[in-house]
């Protein structure tokens, strides 16, 4: 097996990496084919191989940014599933990794894609706005299935919108995304998802 420093850079990765950069630092109308030629040292038609066009190039960093998130999710939740298999102290532990691994990040979080892309939305096709939107969707699915799973153990103390709940979590990583690049404080996002476990916590664990 190659060692990985001696593997061919993946030039089509490689541009989806800097077109991600470039996107989250000043958005997608102002990120240019001709910077991102420049940046991965290719020609342009090095790039027209690759993509035909700047529409596919953000379908396709669309579909690399969705299966990363997910991948992430599904790794954080899988292992804290894999050390208890009570469905509230799960959610617990899946959201404190989760705290964890955002606080360990050696600098602000650039931000979000599916953010980026919502603001500028008027620039895609449909297609790109729908995979955006079931993104978005997805967040909602993973932790309303969490939700339903919990509630069928621990009734909470009041009426709660799941619906609403499952959306707070995406919403609270957004939020806290704006704020600590905003600010320029790397704790905030982190803050932000251990408050939201707080919630989380105090609606259904038992008195």
């Amino acid at each position: 097996m190659l060692d990985s420093t001696s593997r061919k850079p993946d030039t089509r990765e490689r541009l989806l990496e800097l077109a991600e950069s470039a996107v989250l630092a000043k958005g997608f109308a102002a990120t240019s084919i001709d910077e991102l030629v420049a940046a991965a040292s290719i020609s342009k038609s090095g790039f027209f191989y690759h993509f035909k066009d700047k529409g596919e190039l953000a379908e396709a960093m669309m579909q690399r940014y969705i299966a990363h998130d997910k991948a992430v999710l599904d790794d954080l939740f899988q292992r804290a599933d894999e050390l208890n298999d009570d469905p509230l102290h799960g959610l617990l532990v899946g959201l404190k990794l989760f705290a964890e691994m955002m606080a360990n990040l050696p600098e602000v979080h650039p931000g979000c894609l599916a953010a980026s892309f919502c603001y500028q939305d008027q620039l895609f096709n449909k297609k790109i706005r729908d995979m955006n939107a079931a993104s978005v969707l997805g967040w909602r699915k993973r932790f309303r299935a969490r939700f339903d799973a919990i509630v069928a153990k621990y009734p909470p103390k009041q009426p709660v919108d799941l619906e609403a709940l499952s959306d707070m979590a995406a919403s609270n990583v957004e939020g806290g995304l704006i704020l600590g690049r905003m600010l320029k404080d790397v704790t905030i996002l982190p803050r932000q998802i251990l408050l939201y476990r707080d919630l989380v916590r105090l609606t259904f664990q038992p008195s």
